[in-house]
């Protein structure tokens, strides 16, 4: 994709935690410093902890203004997409220019791992919603589950996290990634319950597999057992796993095949995330999902008894 409409911004696209959100991608495809055996883009072909500008800031921020100048009203604009953004080095200088120019909240899903580090924690402080991630509450269960970079330590990461509680004063949301067979065992969520309570900030919220994962051992865990896990927390965590068969469609709007391009180059979408995030009817959306894949810009595939639909070159 170009460095045209898209290639920083897209959506907004329905998210169960945040509502229609606008997402902004500060990182390549991939570039993470974790390769989770159950993320939803795929493997990390190689992880990194290097933080530089992997896009120009500037760039960034003008195709955000565009976006919201054409009409676009998300609920938040989140800085998420297809890398950990933290790896951004002036990700802080995005987080300051979008709130200058919008009253939506800003929120930045982060996988935590980058948080020991005082930089990160200031470049975040002006965030209005923060939500890091911690699955492992021991070393093997964490190498096991988000295969980390070499030099990331979970000591360190429980540490770093713990400082940013402290200094936040934003929105903060931890978010625990359960996988059937993995982390979902009541020993480990207890421990991870004793850390969030050590927080002292914050909801934390249990989520599982409902999108195709990098890995076929990443199991989704049931809705029964997902309450009986989420009642270890004090207070008990908010579910938020997409246990539902669809989501109903928005009001028929305007949209363009890039767009929807560009959704499904972050992450697998339904035909419903697709028309719900784009404000299109559903046969709008199924339009300009069989061009795409006629063109062969886009492939289709089930999980779990759900159809789906991604961006071709960013296969499994």
């Amino acid at each position: 994709m170009g460095k045209g409409q898209g290639k920083y911004v897209f959506g907004p696209v329905p998210s169960r935690r945040l509502g229609r959100s606008l997402g902004v991608d500060l990182i390549p495809y991939k570039t993470c410093s974790y390769d989770c055996v159950y993320c939803q883009i795929g493997r990390s072909e190689a992880t990194t902890i290097e933080r530089k500008v992997y896009a120009p800031a500037r760039a960034v921020i003008e195709q955000v203004r565009e976006r919201l100048n054409r009409g676009a009203a998300p609920d938040v604009i989140t800085i998420s997409g297809s890398g950990e953004p933290t790896l951004h080095a002036e990700i802080g200088d995005v987080i300051a220019a979008i709130k200058g120019m919008t009253a939506a909240p800003v929120a930045v899903l982060t996988n935590g791992s980058l948080l020991f580090l005082p930089e990160v924690r200031r470049a975040l402080m002006d965030a209005d919603i923060v939500a890091p991630d911690l699955d492992a509450a021991d070393p093997e269960t964490f190498q096991s589950v988000n295969r980390p970079h070499p030099e990331l330590k979970l000591s360190e990461i429980i540490a770093g996290l713990r400082s940013f509680a402290r200094e936040y004063r934003g929105r903060l949301l931890l978010e625990v990634f359960l996988a059937e067979g993995l982390n979902a065992d009541a020993a480990q969520v207890a421990k991870l319950a004793a850390i969030a309570r050590g927080l002292k900030s914050g909801r934390v919220q249990l989520n599982t597999v409902s999108r195709p994962p990098a890995e076929q051992c990443a199991l989704a865990v049931s809705r029964e057992k997902m309450a009986e896990l989420a009642a270890l927390f004090e207070p008990p965590a908010e579910v938020i796993a997409d246990f539902r068969a669809g989501v109903k469609s928005a009001p028929a709007a305007s949209g363009s095949g890039a767009e929807v391009l560009a959704m499904l180059s972050r992450r697998p979408c339904t035909m419903e995330d697709i028309a719900a995030g784009l404000s299109l009817s559903r046969k709008q959306a199924r339009e300009l999902v069989d061009k795409l894949i006629k063109d062969k810009q886009a492939r289709i595939y089930e999980q779990g008894g759900r159809t789906y639909y991604a961006a071709r070159g960013r296969e499994r």
